[in-house]
């Protein structure tokens, strides 16, 4: 999802890059990644990720090693060529039980095995002696790819009535305005952790209701508990984060349902 706003981003913005994946390139291989750096480049964006947040329970250590071990080895071959890395993390590293939003140096304290490997990606970057951005976000959603806004778009389609948790409240973050905001914070050379989520908060369920009235849908909305719906991985009750660093830097970022509508007006078939 985040791979595929970069890349049409940078061609929009006519720039040189080059794109490794999986089946075909591990980034947690050093020597694989010591092989593409045969080439000059001028700064490593990392979007890879594990990314099943319940899958990581069961599976920790196949989260750790794209989320941690993956990373690092990133990093360290930054730090040899000399250029910046671009990584990205999540609300996840803290423990949702904040009553206003998180400060980029507030304590990581991860709640399951996605934010353990997500935080320990981060001390990894941080080790390595890397020139490093690293950017948190939350609620990643894309006209493309599985995504909460696509999901809600086709149950609100299809039931005539949903629950939707009312009790976990976080900032939503297009994948567009994430890659475009990020690209703009590394060319103006920053470094550190900073917080990039499109402006604004909600409840996953205020977030449906907004979806579904944009789209005009019929379906009864109502609102649960995260009791109600229990899952393997625990879910910050609240993860807002700050975003002062970067609008310090770059301005006001554009409300959720802003970038929403946008979003909305050009979903993939779903």
């Amino acid at each position: 999802m985040l791979g595929r706003a970069f890349r049409e981003s940078l061609d929009r913005s006519v720039r040189a890059y080059q794109g490794f994946d999986l089946p075909d390139f591990d980034a947690s291989d050093p020597a694989q990644v010591a092989a593409i750096f045969r080439q000059p480049w001028s700064a490593l964006i990392n979007c890879a990720a594990y990314t099943n947040v319940d899958g990581a329970e069961e599976h920790e250590q196949v989260a750790m090693r794209g989320n941690a071990t993956a990373p690092g080895v990133l990093a360290e071959a930054c730090q040899r060529a000399g250029i910046p890395l671009l990584h990205f993390s999540t609300d996840y590293v803290f423990a949702g039980s904040a009553e206003c939003p998180y400060p980029v140096d507030a304590p990581m304290q991860p709640l399951g095995g996605y934010g353990r490997t997500k935080a320990a990606g981060e001390e990894a970057i941080r080790a390595s002696g890397a020139q490093h951005l690293i950017v948190r976000t939350s609620w990643l959603y894309a006209p493309w790819a599985n995504n909460f806004v696509r999901t809600m778009a086709k149950l609100t389609r299809d039931r005539p009535t949903l629950k939707v948790v009312d009790d976990q409240r976080g900032r939503p973050t297009s994948a567009e305005h994430l890659a475009k905001t990020a690209l703009a914070l590394l060319d103006r050379g920053a470094t550190g952790t900073f917080h990039v989520t499109d402006g604004g908060e909600c409840t996953w369920y205020e977030f449906t209701c907004v979806i579904a009235e944009k789209l005009g849908r019929t379906c009864t909305i109502a609102p649960c508990t995260t009791a109600e719906f229990p899952r393997p991985a625990p879910r910050p009750s609240y993860s807002v984060l700050d975003l002062s660093k970067t609008e310090a830097l770059l301005g006001p970022m554009p409300d959720w349902r802003e970038n929403l509508a946008s979003v909305l007006a050009r979903l993939e078939a779903l």
